[in-house]
């Protein structure tokens, strides 16, 4: 799941805790970060995410489309896993 410290370690990977809106690297030093930078990084990571579950899902419905094709029933299609 995508949230803000994944979207502000991808801007500084030397950020390792984040306490509210204050950043830390690994020595407990402060870590200025930009949060409208963190946040516009969020909306693209979660963009990103949705997208690639929804390509999952079509990738899952044209296999059971193939698989249903070649003559496998709804019951063998889940035997082999895929809902």
């Amino acid at each position: 799941m995508i949230n803000i410290f994944t979207a502000i370690t991808s801007l500084n990977p030397s950020v390792v805790t984040l306490r509210g809106d204050i950043a830390y690297d690994q020595n407990e030093n402060v870590v200025e970060y930009d949060k409208s930078a963190a946040e516009s990084k969020l909306a693209e990571l979660e963009a990103a995410e949705q997208a690639a579950e929804q390509a999952a899902e079509q990738h899952r419905q044209s296999a059971i489309a193939k698989l249903t094709a070649i003559g496998l029933t709804a019951d063998e299609i889940a035997a082999l896993g895929v809902k």
